[in-house]
């Protein structure tokens, strides 16, 4: 006969307790994966880009990367539980010195100066969106119209990427969102011929 010994039972409350919590964590990452949207599903890599990304009922085109390839994402946006707490409002991207830098998409150039002793560009591109990259020399004065893919300045130093990245932000009606959800998510990886 098989009997329990009274040192068995914590470890068994404990091997219990782990696979109750695993359990619970799978079906709430499941539970989130069915509740995902489209272009929450695209920035996740779940879900094949489309040609077009609905935001906010806008069918938006795929931005265009604002910096040289190849594109090398350093830090991820990681949304702050509230608007008045610590968070990363962006993403940053890898990138030289002196690296030109673009518009994501098209729109009209709402800010172009110094902020807190670094460059900033923000792009407005309607509809409540609005793109900001830092540090860059800027190359477009406030008001200019701008298309998507050209020349918005340099990659400059500044703020907390000290010359070996920008940093990308994007606000929908004054909120930061994911600049995954407007660029499609990492472009995939090309293995090229050694030698």
């Amino acid at each position: 006969m098989n009997r329990l010994r009274p040192t068995d039972v914590p470890q068994r409350r404990r091997t219990l307790a782990s696979a109750l919590a695993t359990t619970t964590l799978v079906a709430a990452v499941l539970a989130a994966l069915v509740a995902v949207s489209p272009p929450a599903a695209i920035a996740l890599g779940i879900a094949p880009a489309a040609p077009h990304v609905e935001a906010r009922g806008v069918e938006t085109a795929q931005w265009v990367w604002p910096v040289p390839a190849p594109i090398r994402v350093v830090s991820p946006f990681r949304a702050p539980p509230t608007p008045y707490t610590s968070g990363h409002r962006g993403i940053d991207l890898e990138v030289e010195p002196g690296a030109p830098l673009v518009a994501a998409e098209s729109g009209v150039v709402s800010f172009a100066g110094m902020v807190a002793g670094r460059g900033v560009v923000a792009v407005d591109h309607g509809d409540g969106v609005v793109s900001a990259i830092e540090p860059i020399d800027p190359s477009v004065d406030e008001g200019d119209p701008i298309a998507a893919g050209a020349a918005i300045g340099t990659a400059s130093r500044g703020g907390h990427c000290e010359g070996d990245c920008v940093h990308f932000g994007v606000r929908v009606d004054g909120e930061y969102v994911s600049p995954f959800l407007f660029l499609g998510g990492l472009p995939r990886a090309v293995l090229l011929p050694s030698g």
